[in-house]
């Protein structure tokens, strides 16, 4: 029916769309069409034009049973639907971040590559470690002893601890004449880094008698000079207790107050053979490889923290001309490209990286170029370069005079 101008109803006629529900609105429907309807009003009080046809019960009931109504554009989604939408909503925006905290970290990463770039060319601004106290293990021999003169020149406030008083004493006095015309103060502990008690108690003294300690160099260090089989086990627990447990020990005993003061330096000086080793000293090898891990993760800790006043730096020399390794030889016609480090060289490269907040050093250079290629060459690849250097048994020399001179002193000892 229509409603038509006198406002009386005129029956109309209307016949179903084959493919179209009988109902407000309109959707696919399956099921076959229906002979002419009536038509009602949808409200009798209004005067609006729609209507709606009215279908019969047997209609009514195959609709029921067969078709499934979508809901009303004006009825609100079910919570499933709404949930699903709001999981696909913050899934987008989640990605969207993660793409653009990406993008950030590569420009992040390429500006560290400009900044290391630019140092080559502009050499950093060495910074002031006048009236610092630095506490340095090992310092009465070998690379401690430069590191404490090279230190005293620059006015430093040493602490020199070494487990021999005479050889100790022998560096401080060293350190004293640097010091002629200054009322500087130079003191030596006697300290076995090896037990962690006398660490401890030592650490207890410097913090009573002299103050706050500012920079730490870890460099303490000994060699069994064994192969594995021929080497006593308590040899092997001295060299992983001194090369690597007693950094703990230090590290615990100065970081705390470096954390509180937001102020330090941490140096470890380790070796090229804690990158990569060689046969006949694996546990050298394996107690530094230990000491650049506890470097590492260490220096990661601190930067979670959030601590900038507090550096750290890694010193990873090649072989080193101090007597340690006395003997060491790779192949004869490779050496003169390679030889054995100069100390004074080795300790001046390592003072230009720690005044300038450099987080490693490796000296020479080429040890970089090494350490990449042992991590992307497959296993065989580098024991053919270790064989062409004559790197696989350059250790072996130095074994064979560290055995013959124990013979000797045994000897001596028996007669």
């Amino acid at each position: 029916m229509r409603l038509g101008m006198n406002g009386n109803w005129t029956p109309t006629e209307q016949r179903l769309d084959p493919l179209r529900i009988p109902t407000r609105g309109s959707c696919t429907a399956l099921f076959q069409p229906f002979p002419p309807l009536p038509l009602v009003p949808t409200s009798a009080s209004c005067a609006a034009t729609e209507v709606l046809p009215v279908l019969p019960r047997a209609s009514a009931n195959r609709l029921e049973e067969g078709a499934i109504l979508p809901p009303h554009p004006s009825r609100p989604p079910s919570p499933v639907i709404r949930r699903f939408s709001e999981l696909i909503e913050s899934s987008a925006k989640m990605m969207m971040i993660i793409v653009a905290e990406f993008f950030v970290v590569i420009l992040k990463v390429l500006w560290a590559f400009v900044t290391a770039g630019a140092k080559w060319v502009v050499r950093p601004k060495e910074k002031s470690v006048a009236g610092q106290v630095c506490v340095i293990t090992g310092a009465g021999s070998g690379l401690g002893r430069l590191f404490a003169k090279e230190f005293a020149r620059r006015r430093a406030i040493l602490v020199l601890w070494d487990i021999n008083s005479q050889s100790n004493e022998e560096t401080a006095e060293m350190v004293r004449q640097i010091y002629h015309e200054l009322d500087t103060p130079v003191y030596t502990y006697v300290c076995d880094v090896g037990k962690r008690e006398s660490v401890y108690s030592t650490a207890e003294k410097v913090r009573r008698e002299v103050g706050d300690v500012d920079i730490l160099i870890n460099n303490a260090g000994v060699v069994s000079g064994h192969h594995l089989l021929e080497c006593p086990d308590e040899l092997i627990e001295r060299t992983m207790v001194v090369n690597c447990h007693a950094h703990f020990w230090t590290t615990k005993a100065f970081l705390p107050k470096m954390l509180e003061l937001n102020h330090g330096h941490i140096v470890t000086v380790a070796s090229s053979l804690g990158l990569f080793s060689t046969a006949g000293v694996e546990d050298y090898c394996a107690s530094k490889f230990g000491a650049i891990g506890f470097h590492e993760s260490l220096s990661h800790e601190i930067k979670a923290s959030e601590k900038d006043g507090i550096s750290m730096t890694l010193v990873c020399p090649y072989l080193v001309d101090t007597g340690m390794f006395k003997g060491c030889r790779i192949r004869k016609e490779i050496e003169p490209f390679l030889p054995p480090l100069k100390p004074e060289f080795c300790v001046k490269q390592a003072m230009r990286a720690i005044l300038t907040d450099q987080p490693m050093i490796c000296t020479p250079r080429i040890v970089y170029m090494v350490n990449f290629m042992k991590s992307i060459l497959p296993f065989e690849a580098i024991v053919c370069m270790y064989r062409f250097l004559g790197a696989d048994k350059c250790m072996y020399p130095f074994l064979a005079q560290r055995k013959e001179a124990m013979n000797n002193n045994e000897a001596k000892n028996g007669i």
